[in-house]
C-alpha cells in the first residue's frame, strides 16, 4: 500500500513579471522560487526565434531553464527568488 508515500507539491504556472519569469522547481521534495530575468530570456530567444515573447521563450527553453535552476539549488546557491541569469547558459 502507498498511503505513506509523500507526493511532491504541484508546481504553479510560470508568472510573467516586470523582471522576467517567476517559476518554481522542486528539489528533494522542497519547492524553490526562481526567476529567469527578461534579459536572459531575450538572449535565449535570439538563439531560437527573435520574435518569441518572454513567456513563449520560457516555454521553448523550460526544461533547460528548470534544469539549470535545479543544479544551482543542488550546488547550494541561494536566493529568494534564485536568479537564473544568462551566465549559466553559456
Amino acid at each position: 500500500m502507498m498511503d505513506n508515500v509523500l507526493a511532491a507539491p504541484a508546481l504553479a504556472a510560470p508568472l510573467l513579471t516586470k523582471a522576467g519569469i517567476l517559476f518554481s522547481v522542486t528539489v528533494e521534495f522542497k519547492q524553490y522560487q526562481c526567476l529567469v530575468p527578461a534579459t536572459t530570456l531575450s538572449d535565449l530567444s535570439h538563439s531560437k526565434d527573435p520574435k518569441l515573447d518572454l513567456l513563449d521563450t520560457y516555454r521553448a527553453f523550460q526544461s533547460k531553464i528548470e534544469g539549470v535552476a535545479r543544479r544551482l539549488i543542488s550546488a547550494g546557491l541561494e536566493g529568494k527568488p534564485l536568479v537564473v541569469g544568462s551566465g549559466y547558459f553559456q
